[in-house]
């Protein structure tokens, strides 16, 4: 049986991890890997989380299988911090392990709700959005998103595309922080885009993976909670992995709010494909991040925590673009200081981005997307001034 399969096409950011890891240059800089770093390029143990963790374990009486839909409490909390009070009645929702999990199951529910419904996804997006989504064979689009040459939206394109959506379709929105771009919708924008949909009879598929990353932790929240607010069915798939910086611990949610009469059924539906796929969801983080939201001192923590997060990030990225500035003395690449969460799409060639793999050691995804918190105080010049020599 096992000699008929094929090798499969490699994941280009795992693939770049292991060409970092074999490059035995002292000097490499590694931008390519999705993951917070601080200075020292350590990426840390929130302080909450370490505290929480000793709680845990002092307490823990027992490892017995949790229910199929996750530990009430974790969805509760989460529902609140994404959606904020007012959706109890409304928000069927189950654990996952992480937000890729939630992505999965909230594909596997379309498919089971409406075998015909198209996927919408941003150009550019996740990779793993249209990787997950031809594997389970689904009808996808994509609409336009990022305009290259000035390092924004293409906001007519995006306007123009998503007019063709049908009654029923699945549109995907980066709730904030886009990857890989880093550039987001402003609220005039969010608001165009909800009427648009609204008249389509679209479904939002939102994906939040960055909350607290970008603008604050309820700012990052304000674009989901308005699509929440106007539209009788919307999917939210967040995770815990980057806001809470328990990546390993795979922990993420997937919400599904719908009516209240149909509320029971939605959750039937969810913990049944959770059966399929899991069963029972992980614990161990989603114990963690419940704990922390239930506790007023270790929330007050986690929040200062982040804020450093989030303002390290910024200082980078006003950093680069000044340092960018004075290596090629142009503004053409001010607008990462505009764009928000760890990454940024620079807007390079393939054969500028293998230049500096090869000539500089430093290593990108091809399409340009670097992970802005992969930086520090050292790299930034280094990187302002091997992109200057490639251009």
């Amino acid at each position: 049986m096992l000699e008929s399969l094929n090798p499969q096409p490699q994941d280009k950011i795992l693939q770049l991890i292991s060409m970092f890891r074999d490059d035995p240059r002292g000097d490499k800089i590694d931008l390519g890997v999705g993951v917070y770093k601080d200075a020292t390029g350590l990426t840390p143990v929130m302080r909450a989380v370490k505290t929480a963790e000793k709680k845990l374990w002092e307490t823990e009486t027992t490892k017995t299988y949790t229910g199929l839909a996750g530990e009430p409490a974790f969805n509760a909390a989460m529902v609140t911090m994404i959606l904020g009070s007012g959706y109890a009645d409304r928000a069927a929702s189950v654990a996952t392990p992480g937000g890729t999990g939630a992505i999965r199951q909230a594909l596997e529910l379309i498919r089971l709700a409406a075998p015909g419904a198209t996927v919408w996804l941003s150009n550019p997006t996740w990779p793993n959005h249209p990787s997950i989504i031809k594997y389970l064979k689904m009808p996808m689009a994509e609409y336009r998103y990022f305009d290259v040459a000035g390092g924004g939206i293409d906001f007519a394109g995006l306007m123009e595309d998503l007019s063709n959506v049908k009654a029923g379709d699945a549109v995907l929105l980066h709730g904030c922080c886009h990857n890989p771009t880093g550039a987001n919708l402003d609220a005039g924008q969010w608001d165009q885009v909800a009427r648009l949909l609204t008249d389509r009879g679209a479904i939002p598929f939102i994906d939040l993976a960055y909350q607290g990353f970008g603008d604050g932790l309820e700012e990052d929240a304000a674009a989901t909670r308005m699509i929440a607010a106007r539209f009788p069915e919307v999917l939210i798939a967040a995770s815990c992995s980057k806001n809470f910086g328990i990546y390993r611990e795979r922990t993420g949610v997937l919400i599904a709010l719908t009516s209240p009469e149909r509320r029971a059924t939605v959750q039937g539906n969810l913990a049944f494909l959770n059966r399929q796929n899991y069963s029972f969801p992980p614990d161990h983080g989603a114990r963690l991040v419940t704990m922390i939201l239930e506790d007023a001192a270790l929330t007050a923590e986690w929040k200062a925590e982040l804020e450093e997060v989030r303002k390290n990030m910024l200082n980078l990225r006003q950093t680069l673009a000044d340092e960018l500035r004075k290596a090629t003395n142009s503004d053409r690449f001010d607008f990462v200081a505009r764009h928000r969460g760890m990454f940024s799409r620079l807007g390079l060639t393939e054969a500028q981005v293998e230049l500096l793999r090869k000539e500089h050691g430093i290593y990108m995804v091809s399409d340009s997307r670097i992970n802005i918190a992969g930086l520090n105080a050292r790299t930034l010049p280094i990187l302002a001034k091997a992109i200057a020599s490639v251009l």
